[in-house]
């Protein structure tokens, strides 16, 4: 509600700025209170920022050309897993009682303090909206206004904030049947996606040590990476077909879950667990330009709030998604019967539910 009313080169820099300094004061915590206390914040100033990415990529690019810049916004989370391991594994075995500091506690340090440095300069480098935006020459502003009339979209097109009480936009977002029907299938993806915090753990269940499992995890999103390009590339060259897509993308990533629960071979169980991640990173950015795509007729200013309230309901299936995998199950974890048969049935659920969200959007277009 608050972007669709100021400038996402204010906005977005502001909040980033506040959980990198959050995350950094993480690092200095004594005492359970504090830890709580800054965890809390830290979720708030997050929270806006991926509906913010979202909601701005959505006024920017046509129907068919958002799938690829959903990845490619994506592909951070994938290379923060992907590197992540092997900064993690390199601050344990380098810092681990630097100038008295836990390895830990150097992690957020140096994660927070380096988001609220690159947010220091995203104010002059991202651009507003088409119609509005002052890195743009007024011939630059038009033409990006025209790609989106040629794409049957003017609704983004109004420079004016809105008007009406926010209370009214709520009410209005709320009450569109497009919102509700984009949820349930929204949080299935998430819950499924609940492995990706696991990665190590699992890594470290087939016999390697905590330091190594750090490193074999960056493997899994690099395949991620590489697979979801194509798919992504081909959904904008076919965005007709992104339903299809992402519910045979939910059934591929079922059978790796189902196989993956039955095989004991370390190096074969490893591999089906870089392909897990591979369909759940593609069905997210599926997902994505599914749902803008869906809501492009949409108000601008509606839309931003049904926008977030998606990404923000969804994300309640992370509480149940760190339960999918019991620590009491280790060792053994994969073979234990809640975590892979929950997360399967998560797969399951999301390949029906997406097969009929994009039956009934292909029959209600509006």
């Amino acid at each position: 509600m608050i972007l669709s009313r100021t400038r996402p080169s204010v906005f977005i820099p502001i909040i980033t700025f506040a959980w990198g300094s959050v995350a950094a004061l993480i690092g200095a915590v004594r005492n359970q209170s504090q830890l709580i206390a800054l965890r809390f914040l830290l979720g708030v100033f997050e929270a806006g920022f991926r509906p913010a990415v979202i909601f701005l990529i959505s006024t920017w690019y046509r129907k068919n050309e958002q799938s690829k810049r959903f990845h490619i916004f994506l592909t951070a989370g994938i290379l923060s897993g992907a590197f992540g391991g092997v900064i993690s594994g390199a601050i344990t075995t380098t810092l681990d009682g630097a100038h008295g500091i836990r390895s830990w506690r150097w992690l957020f340090i140096i994660e927070g303090v380096a988001t609220a440095g690159v947010s220091l300069i995203v104010h002059w480098t991202l651009l507003d909206y088409p119609q509005n935006s002052r890195g743009l020459s007024p011939e630059e502003r038009k033409l990006a206004q025209q790609r989106l009339l040629q794409d049957g979209i003017t609704d983004r097109l109004d420079s004016k904030p809105p008007n009406s009480p926010i209370f009214v936009l709520l009410l209005e977002a709320l009450s569109n049947w497009r919102t509700w029907v984009l949820v349930p299938g929204s949080m299935t993806l998430v819950g499924a996606g609940a492995i990706s915090y696991f990665c190590p753990a699992l890594v470290k269940d087939m016999g390697y040590t905590s330091t190594t499992a750090q490193y074999m995890t960056a493997p899994l999103y690099n395949t991620s990476l590489a697979a979801a390009i194509p798919i992504c590339w081909f959904a904008d060259r076919n965005p007709h077909t992104r339903g299809r897509l992402l519910v045979g993308n939910m059934m591929v990533g079922m059978v790796f879950f189902a196989l993956t629960a039955g095989i004991r071979n370390y190096t074969a169980r490893y591999v089906f667990l870089c392909f897990i991640n591979m369909t759940l990173w593609t069905g997210n950015a599926l997902a994505l330009s599914f749902a803008t795509t869906a809501l492009a007729s949409i108000a601008r200013d509606v839309r931003a709030i049904m926008l977030a309230w998606m990404t923000s309901v969804a994300a309640l299936a992370q509480l149940y998604g760190t339960a999918l995998f019991p620590a009491e199950d280790s060792p053994g974890v994969i073979h234990k019967r809640a975590k892979n048969g929950n997360t399967r049935n998560e797969c399951g659920v999301d390949t029906i539910y997406q097969f009929h969200t994009a039956v009934y959007y292909k029959s209600y277009p509006q």
